[in-house]
């Protein structure tokens, strides 16, 4: 069971244990390493068909550089043994939000990488000792279908992830968006001449990151920092886009998108909301299907949407993406305490008077908090 270990195990001497593996009665040994050290790793994931974007090394590299998040990998292989089963975690020690584990931070998602719920609960006793025994808050799993079997773990927060299938043609696809919303304004922005960018230049990322810090003032937040960013252009290299959209060099809108192997991901997108007219988003979007299909890539991943956005929601359906519901589980039960808190009771009071530098500022030092 998830948070439970017998005084039997509690008893066993450290000698008696394989490295990094805490030994439970009835229970796998749970066993320790660094994945970005370990080369099982990534050959596992590559294989792996439910492996995604955010179990890549490019990924966890990037939460290193920008936030210092130490990456720990928990499998039932032995060290050395080729791997057939994983979770991995990143530390976060705040001392503003405490210490927990999160697999993974600022993922959509992390499907835990098991066969069955009984292997997940066996690996998610070995992290919950740390909840148990130490100044660890809580340990926290997104996964999208690998669900614990225990009662132990409680379903935290609730989202809806949207996929779209790219298994039809670019025509098909196209006759499938909803006329009114989304062809009219890829239509619409064909007509107004947009010009279209995409790379990662350091120009790019400018006009990107201008247009975020628009977006995320109308959602009352503060924007990421421009260092995180910098972290997954260089961590994913040319497997990393920045999408741009302009009208008469006026940055319109943006979009950041990953791609993994048969999977397009659509991560990050911005806007100035004064331009909403030209449909700069929804052209960028189709010209990420369209290469997608020109890539022969399978999926195009949409991110998650919180469940009580339907504007949101409805725009993703729109596009003919099906939605699946995500539940983050997190150890120990009682009451969600996160960035939700503080958006609420004092973001939105705070951020329209706040100016764009000082938002920047308040980003940089609170993301690495966060996570």
């Amino acid at each position: 069971m998830i948070g439970s270990m017998t005084a039997a195990a509690k008893a066993s001497s450290a000698s008696d244990l394989p490295l990094g593996a805490k030994a439970q009665a009835g229970a796998t040994k749970a066993y320790e390493f660094n994945p970005l050290s370990d080369p099982r790793w990534e050959i596992f994931t590559e294989k792996h068909p439910q492996a995604s974007v955010f179990h890549s090394t490019s990924w966890l590299r990037a939460l290193q550089t920008a936030y210092g998040y130490e990456p720990l990998g928990i499998t039932s292989c032995a060290p050395g043994a080729a791997l057939d089963n994983g979770l991995i975690f990143c530390r976060i020690k705040s001392r503003l939000t405490g210490w927990r584990f999160v697999s993974l931070p600022f993922s959509d998602h992390c499907e835990a990488l098991v066969h069955n719920a009984r292997e997940l609960d066996d690996l998610l006793s070995h992290m919950t000792q740390y909840v148990d025994s130490g100044p660890w808050r809580y340990v926290e799993i997104r996964p999208i279908s690998n669900q614990p079997g225990s009662q132990s773990a409680l379903c935290a927060q609730t989202y809806w992830l949207h996929r779209l299938d790219l298994g039809r043609s670019k025509q098909e696809l196209f006759c499938r968006l909803q006329r009114d919303s989304i062809q009219r304004k890829i239509r619409r922005a064909e007509r107004e001449n947009l010009r279209y960018e995409e790379g990662r230049s350091e120009a790019l990322l400018e006009k990107f990151y201008d247009l975020l810090v628009l977006t995320r003032r109308r959602q009352y937040l503060p924007p990421q920092p421009l260092s995180w960013f910098r972290a997954l252009a260089s961590t994913f290299g040319d497997k990393l886009k920045i999408r741009v959209a302009s009208k008469d060099n006026l940055p319109v809108a943006s979009i950041l998108t990953m791609t993994h192997k048969n999977t397009l991901v659509y991560k990050y997108g911005c806007s100035d909301a004064r331009l909403h007219r030209l449909g700069g988003v929804a052209f960028l979007l189709w010209k990420s299907i369209e290469e997608a299909k020109d890539l022969g890539l399978e999926h195009f991943d949409m991110g998650r949407s919180d469940s009580d956005n339907l504007g949101l929601v409805s725009f993703k359906e729109r596009w003919g993406a099906v939605r699946t519901r995500l539940c983050y589980w997190r150890y120990p039960h009682g009451p969600v305490r996160d960035s939700e808190s503080w958006k609420r009771d004092f973001l939105r009071r705070v951020v329209p008077m706040t100016p764009n530098f000082v938002l920047k500022s308040v980003g940089k030092l609170l993301y690495g908090h966060i996570g």
